[in-house]
């Protein structure tokens, strides 16, 4: 599919996503977002919790650093407890210091005293924030996460790693959201091949899939189309229909 959209990366961290501990759903639900509202996702990588694989990943990712994409966007490691490195990792990535961020602290503060709890140590660990960085918003437990660089650096905890991206998405210069239209035939993709790949010739500014499934009644494939022109998209789909006979 040919796209002048800004590229992205999605870089998920922790250890828990790697031994299988933790089901990974935030670069999934990412990935949606990405597509609809007008960037085009490169790559999905996944690093433990280890200060020098992740420095080593944002420097290829960012392309601030020299990295190969637009823009990054991080899921994971930004809590209050020992392993919780992300924001230290991103730092060293973009050269600068780390350090306790007023406007976190104060974020930090305001929610603790509605809750009648202290703002403790570990918990302003979470208010430690790279030099030069921006605040994302937190509307879920007020803990913020950053962005630096072209890195945007958001939390594991799926629900407040949605609330980041609902505020951080709008605020982000984004292309033309990618169509689609998907068919289900109920025959292997080896029997459609022939007449995906002829279409995939007709409209190389497309893209086209096949995705094979299983079920309760046998074999079937699901045929996508995908583009950002909603007229074009539609014109494939009917000419793919057309050649499979539907």
């Amino acid at each position: 599919m040919q796209s002048d959209n800004p590229t992205a990366a999605i870089l998920v961290i922790g250890d828990e996503i790697l031994s299988g501990r933790t089901r990974e759903g935030n670069a999934h639900h990412l990935a949606q977002v990405l597509s609809a509202t007008g960037f085009d996702l490169r790559e999905i990588r996944v690093v433990s919790d280890d200060h020098d694989r992740i420095v080593a990943a944002i420097r290829a990712l960012d392309g601030s650093l020299g990295g190969d994409y637009d823009l990054l966007f991080t899921s994971g490691g930004i809590g209050p407890t020992h392993d919780d490195i992300t924001a230290d990792a991103v730092a060293a990535a973009h050269g600068t210091g780390i350090e306790i961020n007023d406007e976190a602290r104060a974020l930090l503060q305001a929610r603790c005293d509605r809750m009648g709890t202290v703002l403790t140590e570990n918990r302003l660990r979470m208010a430690r924030i790279p030099v030069g960085a921006t605040l994302i918003d937190n509307a879920v437990s007020a803990a913020p996460g950053f962005s630096i660089g072209n890195t945007h650096v958001m939390a594991g905890v799926p629900e407040v790693f949605r609330a980041m991206v609902d505020w951080l998405l709008p605020r982000l210069s984004a292309g033309r959201p990618v169509c689609s239209a998907t068919v289900e035939v109920r025959r292997g993709e080896s029997d459609v091949a022939e007449e995906l790949k002829a279409v995939a010739a007709e409209y190389a500014d497309l893209s086209l899939g096949s995705y094979p499934f299983h079920d309760a009644t046998g074999w079937g494939t699901n045929l996508v189309v995908r583009g950002l022109d909603q007229a074009r998209v539609d014109a494939a789909m009917a000419d793919l229909r057309a050649r499979i006979g539907l």
